[in-house]
């Protein structure tokens, strides 16, 4: 039960949801009436309890442990959870990252129609996001993967524009083609090895590789399949389209947890299933790292060209999260910890600045990136948070996105991977100054627009210095805060990772 818990609750809830109030007449707004107030702050304060209580259900089976089997389709073929370290990072980090958005969601969703629909489906993927961290196999991984794309759709298609239903369509088409090109590397794999558990170190020997011809053809299906959840180059289309028109709650929580599904199968397919060793100086690894390298470098370019500040955020995704996808592919140690330490890093700084647009949107109603000068002079606070967050994303010490980029490069250049080892460390810097380029104007025209500037657009909007409600500010100065601080303490959660890559080198 332990195990089961942090699957089971949070789902339950969310279809109860759902079938309470009705996808159909869930609309609750403020101007319906006393009674539909007093029903809408009734559901917010379940819709919290829930996730609150999710995160406890997160931790308790972590600090556990222990393992279920659900039931088996043949001898060798068993749908299970089981928690291990590699798990147990996703998971708390997912649990947390959760909460802390559903938060902001409180207060956003009161200017949007439907909240209990996104409650009720928010509730219903975070169970489904935890059953894949802790799915003990690749089939009960698949399965999980498989039901969290169709979970997170209704998230993407929330305001049923025409914009927002051709982002879903086309979130669903590279979702689902990714993994049906994956699920023909799980069936090489099935019929080559037949146990398919997740093992520290990999499954897989010399001999069995050796009399397996296409062994590193489905892998390398499974790495672009996969890949295509963590926005890696060339099936990366469907994250710019669907940040923008998702609520700013749902673009958070797609950038800094959902991309993360697809970092989480690479992670157990190279890492808990064939092997590193089994991978390191083949034609594999090469065409991984060169695909990670363009991945970085492209994200960073479109980013710094996009002028719509949502799209921006979502282009600087595709980037960073193929910084982590870069140090899987060195398979060296150091270039592990440094992939899994940016993966809890990008989380939070970009769960920040995605609820700082959020948070802009429904205070201004400014979408664009030359719309936001002379934002300081309205919410000075919101932007300082939106101001540490940048400054983590670029690397710069003592914020957090220094360490795992300093792992990264080292790693990198230790790899012993030759001229894409080498290449490695030039992108990264390269992709830095373009993350600077694509952040830091938005903080010095927002606090600095220039003596030109006389405040006349803020004045004809009716705005003035209001920071957001504090359902809205609180998680983001609570994640600025963390920016910071894990950079200045890494060391515990650089201990525990570098225990994973222990156990998996």
């Amino acid at each position: 039960m332990r195990v089961l818990l942090p699957v089971l609750w949070p789902v339950a809830a969310g279809v109860a949801v759902l079938a309470y109030t009705g996808i159909s007449n869930s609309k609750q707004r403020t101007s319906e009436g006393s009674h539909a107030s007093g029903q809408s702050a009734a559901l917010d304060r379940i819709y919290l309890a829930v996730l609150a209580i999710e995160a406890v259900f997160v931790i308790a089976a972590v600090a556990g442990g222990g393992s279920v089997r659900l039931f088996s389709l043949t001898d060798t073929l068993t749908l299970g959870l089981s928690v291990d370290g590699a798990g147990s990072l996703f998971a708390v980090l997912t649990a947390l990252m959760w909460l802390l958005t559903g938060i902001h969601s409180v207060a956003y969703m009161k200017h949007e129609e439907h909240p209990a629909r996104f409650y009720g489906f928010y509730l219903i993927v975070v169970g489904v996001l935890v059953g894949l961290d802790f799915s003990a196999d690749l089939v009960t991984f698949y399965v999980f993967y498989e039901m969290m794309t169709l979970t997170s759709l209704p998230l993407v298609l929330h305001e049923m524009t025409k914009e927002a239903v051709q982002a879903g369509l086309k979130y669903l088409f590279y979702s689902v083609g990714g993994a049906f090109l994956a699920l023909f590397g799980i069936f090489y794999l099935a019929s080559v090895c037949g146990d398919l558990s997740f093992t520290a170190g990999g499954r897989f020997t010399a001999e069995m590789a050796a009399g397996a011809p296409l062994l590193l053809t489905a892998v390398f299906c499974m790495i672009v399949g996969f890949g295509t959840k963590a926005g890696m180059f060339p099936l990366h289309g469907w994250l710019p389209i669907a940040h923008p028109v998702a609520p700013a709650p749902a673009s958070a929580v797609l950038s800094a947890v959902i991309t993360k599904a697809g970092v989480m199968a690479l992670v157990r397919i190279v890492y808990f299933l064939v092997g590193p060793g089994v991978l390191r100086g083949t034609w594999v690894q090469a065409a991984w790292m060169t695909l990670t390298l363009l991945t970085v470098f492209m994200g960073s370019m479109l980013a710094y060209c996009e002028k719509v500040f949502k799209k921006r955020l979502a282009y600087s995704t595709v980037s960073q999260v193929s910084y982590v996808l870069f140090g899987l592919s060195l398979m060296d140690p150091v270039g592990f910890t440094g992939a899994l330490t940016h993966v809890v890093f990008h989380s939070v700084i970009k769960t920040c600045l995605f609820l700082f647009a959020g948070a802009v949107i429904v205070g201004t109603g400014w979408k664009r990136v030359d719309q936001l000068r002379g934002l300081g002079r309205v919410m000075p606070v919101a932007l300082g948070c939106y101001t540490m967050a940048s400054l983590a994303l670029i690397g710069i010490p003592p914020f957090s996105g220094f360490v795992s980029k300093w792992y990264l490069a080292t790693g990198s250049l230790a790899s012993g991977t030759g001229v894409l080892g080498f290449l490695g460390p030039v992108v990264l810097l390269i992709s830095a100054l373009l993350t600077a380029g694509y952040l830091l104007p938005i903080m010095i025209q927002g606090y600095f627009p220039g003596q030109d500037f006389d405040g006349r657009e803020i004045q004809e909007r009716g705005l003035e210095k209001k920071e957001p409600p504090l359902y809205m500010l609180l998680p983001i100065v609570l994640l600025a805060a963390a920016a910071l601080l894990l950079g200045c303490f890494p060391g515990p959660l650089t201990a525990f990772v570098e225990k994973i890559a222990a156990a998996v080198f």
